[in-house]
């Protein structure tokens, strides 16, 4: 538990504020689930996509995000994917957002999921198609050689839940939840300390690395040279960030 917990504890303080559920993502994710009356959220973190009207248990290993739950979620129990403490099949369906690549061990935890749970849902991403981003290619290319960065493509988190489907989750223009590629139109925002410590894998390197990044970023702006390269980025309302649903029925 301790890893996992612990790299939450220290980048998630500002969760609540910045990662709030985009609805066209969650209106994804909550009809992937379906009509289950008893969910599990599996790294729920502050539970921003759980569904309403359905009775859901969360699991949570970092006490900083499980605090930033609103009033009235579902419980939080401190564990991790790998050792779920329930029963088998005790819910309808087993959910897990933008967190396997945070797991020790994914095929350990999604079996895990399996056991729980008949219904799957996991938002994870593509590798090839989540690292090739300009902010990586021209800033931060240093997000890919972190360990978060080793994670299985969505065809085998599918191969190995025996999923349903893989449904292809756009990135919209204005996107709402601040992960990593929600501002791809709005470069500015990464410039802003606050967002990028809601965004594990900014959070992750040298601070003083992304301060220099980020200064070459500001000065590429200024410039012009960032809209200059990207002018064709400016004319999309959402964008392909290889962000996937996997879903098991």
């Amino acid at each position: 538990m301790g890893d996992e917990a612990a790299v939450y504890d220290g980048i998630g303080r500002a969760y609540s504020r910045h990662r709030r559920p985009d609805p066209r993502i969650a209106a994804q994710v909550e009809l992937a689930l379906g009509d289950a009356a008893t969910i599990l959220d599996v790294g729920a973190g502050t539970g921003s996509y759980e569904p309403a009207g359905a009775q859901v248990t969360a699991v949570e290993p970092s006490p900083v995000m499980a605090a930033q739950r609103p009033a009235g979620a579902g419980p939080v129990v401190r564990a991790v994917a790998e050792r779920l403490p329930f029963a088998d099949g005790d819910f309808d369906a087993a959910m897990a957002v933008l967190t396997v690549h945070h797991w020790a061990d994914v095929r350990a935890g999604l079996a895990e999921m399996a056991r729980v749970a008949r219904r799957l849902v996991v938002l994870t991403f593509d590798p090839p198609v989540h690292f090739r981003f300009w902010l990586l290619d021209e800033y931060v290319p240093e997000v890919r050689e972190l360990a978060s960065a080793v994670v299985p493509g969505a065809h085998q988190v599918a191969d190995m839940i025996g999923a349903d489907r893989v449904e292809v989750v756009p990135v919209p223009a204005d996107c709402v939840d601040e992960f990593l590629w929600a501002h791809w139109r709005r470069p500015e925002r990464y410039l802003d300390p606050e967002v990028r410590s809601c965004m594990s894998g900014l959070a992750l390197l040298a601070p003083q690395l992304v301060d220099e990044r980020m200064a070459r970023l500001q000065a590429d702006l200024d410039a012009g040279i960032w809209h200059a390269r990207h002018r064709d980025l400016l004319q999309l309302d959402a964008i392909d960030g290889g962000f996937r649903l996997v879903v098991r029925d």
